[in-house]
């Protein structure tokens, strides 16, 4: 039985920002036990040429988001990044579990050969649809959303890999 683009797409990209909302309440929590504000975890980095937390967030979502949209060959939902508080962070979650659950496995399956450019720090940069998924979406995705976990954890929540992890 071999895997499929959906079956390594999708179901991932779901998980992956359900543990993202997991891991970003337990490190609201921890903030909130300590009189840290939200607009400063908010712009926690880990090191100053990093990226802020709110940042690393916004860059999972349209990951995923563009992902599925550009694998099923259609032009990906604009979010606007202009989220300031973890409640709009937890409601860009949504909405892109919501757009991505919304493609079918048979807008995606059979896309390992469909031609996908993007722009990458202004220069195109042209794919097929298993290298883009593989060598591009899934490890910016997994990046950003442990540099998240990771300037979280740093903070002080208590965090480990199975809030990371998540249940299978």
């Amino acid at each position: 039985m071999s895997l499929s683009m959906y079956q390594a797409s999708v179901p991932v990209f779901v998980r992956a920002l359900n543990n993202l909302t997991h891991v970003l309440k337990k490190g609201e929590e921890y903030a909130k036990a300590k009189g840290v504000t939200p607009e400063v975890l908010l712009q926690t980095r880990l090191i100053p040429d990093m990226l802020p937390l709110l940042k690393q967030v916004q860059v999972v979502t349209d990951m995923a988001k563009n992902g599925t949209a550009r694998l099923a060959g259609v032009t990906p939902m604009v979010f606007e990044d202009n989220e300031t508080t973890l409640d709009e962070l937890y409601a860009r979650i949504e909405r892109a579990l919501d757009y991505i659950k919304g493609f079918e496995a048979s807008q995606i399956d059979g896309s390992e050969a469909r031609s996908v450019t993007i722009k990458i720090r202004g220069n195109e940069t042209q794919f097929d649809g298993q290298t883009y998924l593989l060598y591009f979406i899934l490890p910016n995705l997994f990046f950003h959303c442990t540099t998240t976990y990771n300037i979280l954890r740093e903070a002080g929540a208590e965090l480990g890999k199975a809030d990371f992890m998540g249940k299978p």
